[in-house]
């Protein structure tokens, strides 16, 4: 099995690829070490063609490649495509479209919640993969044929499962609920998180708002230094280790030494001084600009059981639809419906899933529909 190694056999199967309605691809990576994923290699295909490329492989330039991504005229097929359109949004510097992700359209045609891909190809082509390469550490060479045809299964096959899936979405009259999804995922935004949101991924209880404001300074600084690094976040520093320094707030080093997740001395690097500057800015804020903490809204009385009551309306119109739950509404949009009616922003009461969920769920809010059990099944009701 042949890998693309050199400029010239890239630019001729990125030439071939070109003339696709749609290609499948797929990226094997390591990112344990690091910020940024390494990609390690590229797997493409479409009817008829097939290929492995090296990005690892000495002087290779991914431009082509790039330049097929951007295509307009080539539809990219991924499953579960978030990473691998993050990887190409870093090297690249473009978000590839159009994009197909076949893990959002198989729930959107019934194939249950988050479908993992042997799974997918299993129910659509009766074919079993082989994972016993999964783990492989992908900068090795060279890679054996095992690993070779494992990492190619993830594109040959998709072939099969796009035609179905797309198939499926056309006689349901359903490409538009996979058309607003793919905004999402294809927007820039998507890809370009700001340290100054990174406090966000945290989950901390904090009490006042010099704790938020330090948190929110740390957290950026972590960002920004793991990025320069290209180091894991907690190689920087710990989330625990945030969460005491919101709680001491230390202004110099001795102060940051006494701490019991800070590493004995290293209070005295320089990384360390760059913490403290950020932390001291935090502390430096005037009252009236300070953080304020986010509300913690008390659910009102019954809405709990509204929420219980809004997941079974959702089972029931999920099997109806035959579309998985989880593509329909998540359970913050179940409790936030229960708890403010109309005035929950959420998902699940805009575009197509307020007309196959969100209104009805407005409706058994309001008292304007119930759920019975009626002759063994559970059905929906005007009241």
């Amino acid at each position: 099995m042949r890998v693309i190694t050199t400029q010239e056999e890239l630019e001729s199967v990125i030439a071939a690829f070109e003339k696709s309605e749609f290609v499948t691809v797929d990226t094997e990576f390591i990112r344990e070490t690091t910020f940024w994923p390494i990609l390690c290699l590229i797997q493409i295909a479409a009817p008829g063609i097939e290929a492995l490329i090296d990005p690892l492989a000495p002087g290779i330039d991914l431009k082509p490649f790039f330049r097929l991504m951007s295509n307009e005229a080539v539809l990219k097929v991924f499953h579960a495509a978030r990473q691998d359109i993050e990887i190409i949004v870093h090297l690249g510097n473009l978000v590839p479209h159009p994009v197909f992700d076949t893990q959002v359209a198989a729930m959107v045609c019934g194939f249950g919640d988050s479908v993992s891909y042997d799974q997918l190809v299993q129910k659509v082509t009766g074919a079993r993969l082989d994972k016993s390469s999964r783990f492989t550490d992908w900068r090795h060479r060279p890679l054996s044929d095992k690993q070779l045809e494992y990492a190619l299964a993830d594109v040959t096959h998709l072939i099969k499962v796009y035609q179905h899936l797309s198939a499926e979405l056309k006689r349901e009259d359903r490409g538009h609920w996979l058309n607003e999804e793919m905004d999402i995922l294809t927007s820039r935004d998507t890809y370009d998180p700001h340290p100054e949101d990174a406090w966000k991924r945290l989950k901390m209880r904090l009490r006042k708002p010099q704790e938020l404001a330090i948190v929110q300074a740390v957290a950026a600084w972590r960002e920004r230094e793991a990025r320069e690094r290209d180091v894991p976040r907690g190689r920087v520093l710990k989330d625990d280790a945030i969460y005491e320094i919101a709680q001491q707030a230390p202004r110099d080093a001795a102060a940051l030494g006494k701490l019991r997740t800070i590493p004995k001395g290293w209070e005295r690097s320089a990384t360390a001084s760059a913490l403290l500057g950020a932390v001291n800015t935090a502390l430096a804020l005037p009252k009236d600009a300070m953080p304020k903490l986010p509300k913690s809204v008390q659910p009102p009385e019954g809405s709990s059981a509204a929420a219980e009551l809004l997941k079974v309306l959702l089972r029931i119109v999920a099997e109806k639809e035959g579309v998985a739950t989880k593509v329909l509404a998540s359970s913050d949009d179940i409790d936030r419906i229960a708890a403010e009616g109309d005035e929950a922003d959420v998902p699940a009461l805009q575009g197509w899933r307020r007309a196959v969920f969100g209104d009805q769920a407005l409706r058994l809010v309001r008292g304007e529909i119930g759920i019975k059990f009626d002759k063994r099944r559970i059905a929906v009701f005007d009241l």
